[in-house]
């Protein structure tokens, strides 16, 4: 594999990342929303609750009881879909996690095998290089020894 095409695997890996990252951060935002729409159910019923229970030590009529105790059933369904709702959001979360963390493996790995191209390029060059000085330094030497009157 081409240098130029294991840089384009990494920059198309970078992107996934990059869009895992995207779809990760709208999932952890809906997962805040979420909880902040359970916390703000769970205090309105708490006021209802205190609600109905000064109007209980004032004294109550039954049907305004019974309506009460209804709209609390329709608080307590509202919280149990607002925590399934939140369980099935950090399941999405979660998921969106480990395919992020996926993508970043991936492309770690071809950072990994770009790094060692160029260490191994490096090396080569460096090993012309030393090869070209070598024979550089051989060829003046036979001349030198060649020019020297014997």
């Amino acid at each position: 594999m081409s240098r130029t095409q294991l840089e384009m695997l990494a920059d198309l890996a970078r992107e996934a990342r990059d869009q895992a990252g995207i779809a990760l951060a709208q999932e952890r935002q809906g997962e805040q929303q979420t909880t902040a729409q359970l916390n703000s159910l769970k205090r309105y019923r708490a006021e209802y609750a205190a609600r109905l229970q000064q109007a209980m030590r004032e004294g109550i009529d039954p049907a305004t009881m019974y309506n009460y105790q209804q709209f609390l059933g329709s608080l307590d369904a509202a919280l149990d879909r607002a925590r399934h709702t939140l369980a099935a959001q950090q399941k999405r979360v979660e998921k969106r996690q480990q395919h992020w963390q996926q993508e970043q493996r991936k492309l770690s790995s071809y950072d990994t095998l770009t790094s060692r191209r160029l260490v191994e390029e490096h090396r080569r060059l460096e090993r012309y290089e030393q090869k070209t000085n070598d024979d550089l330094v051989t060829s003046r030497l036979a001349r030198q020894r060649n020019e020297t009157p014997q």
